[in-house]
């Protein structure tokens, strides 16, 4: 039963790691900005895989003319076009659809800023591809919609939710568990405050390569505290989730960075997007917790009631699979500071 849990870590790490470069998964993003009166500046952003793009594409209203040329290129993981409309009745209360979104899998974040600083953001989804533009947000949409922006970030977030499950398979005992993941959520909601509103300015791609090697020196200290050898992750394992996390908080900002945040509800929209990401952390630990409760019954006898799961040979496989995608990523990133 040991080795076949190993070839379900082996099978699970490299769903996960196919899951984060399945380039239909991640969140398209249209920006619509005001640059001069009745003159809107479009940003989209769609999924990309190489130069293969997902099918998605955003119709404006009839009342928005466009008056550039759009401007395509791909980038790593995406495709970005940009372009210049001439709205002289504006948004608010026009529609826009993104059309072929009901047969992907993927959502769309919204933003368009006014020039008198008024923002509206929505999320589409599939199952709901076109909004009507408010002329203004309340505080509750502005609630709503960034709670739901920051439940998803963690959910494509892939790479911060292996370092989280990492985190639980280092430790030992509830208390632990709880010092741990407290420490993570700390440091990262400081360094996603402190970024995104302007007191942190660090370039995106260095940070996502170090959040990879992050996964994979914890990865490494799961394997050196199962063979006995102490080190300060083993003691003081909430110590190494908060100097983590300070910088995970910076790849936090940079997702939230992508939407923006409306000028008039700017601590309303930062918290409730961090509220979204801690949800959909607590959604995941609960899961795995539930997981690895279930592994320690008589019945799957997987791992003997009596033994220790820190010690225990699916945890050594698991941490190899982790350290393993961990490293691709790494490589992956840094090789991306020259392309």
């Amino acid at each position: 039963m040991i080795r076949l849990l190993g070839v379900v870590f082996l099978l699970l790490a490299a769903a996960i790691s196919g899951q984060a470069q399945a380039h239909d998964l991640r969140p398209a993003y249209l920006a619509i900005t005001e640059s001069t009166p009745d003159v809107y500046a479009v940003t989209w952003k769609a999924p990309a895989l190489g130069e293969r793009r997902l099918a998605i594409y955003p119709r404006l209203p009839k009342s928005a003319v466009e008056a550039t040329q759009r401007d395509g290129t791909f980038l790593s993981d995406a495709y970005v076009e940009r372009w210049t409309v001439h709205a002289p009745t504006g948004f608010a209360g026009e529609i826009i659809t993104i059309d072929g979104l009901p047969e992907s899998r993927t959502d769309v974040l919204v933003r368009i800023e006014r020039l008198n600083g008024d923002t509206s953001t929505a999320r589409l989804t599939p199952a709901s591809p076109s909004f009507e533009v408010p002329a203004s947000m309340g505080l509750r949409k502005v609630a709503a919609a960034y709670l739901g922006f920051g439940v998803e970030h963690i959910i494509f977030g892939v790479d911060h939710l292996i370092f989280v499950l990492a985190l639980i398979m280092l430790v030992r005992g509830w208390k632990d568990i709880c010092l741990t993941v407290t420490a993570f959520t700390v440091a990262h909601s400081i360094t996603l405050g402190a970024a995104t509103l302007g007191y942190l300015n660090v370039p995106g791609p260095p940070v996502e390569a170090a959040i990879a090697l992050s996964i994979a020196l914890v990865a490494v200290e799961i394997v050196n505290v199962n063979r006995g050898q102490e080190s300060l992750a083993a003691r003081i394992p909430w110590l190494i989730a908060f100097a983590f996390g300070l910088l995970h908080g910076l790849g936090f900002a940079g997702a939230l960075s992508e939407v923006g945040l409306p000028n008039h509800a700017i601590p309303v929209a930062l918290l409730f997007f961090n509220v979204g990401v801690e949800l959909g952390q607590l959604l995941f630990i609960a899961i795995v917790m539930a997981l690895f409760a279930i592994l320690r019954r008589p019945w799957v006898r997987v791992v003997r009631p009596d033994a220790s799961w820190s010690h225990s040979m699916p945890l050594v496989v698991g941490a190899y699979c982790i350290g393993g995608v961990a490293s691709f990523w790494l490589i992956e990133r840094v090789y991306g500071f020259w392309t």
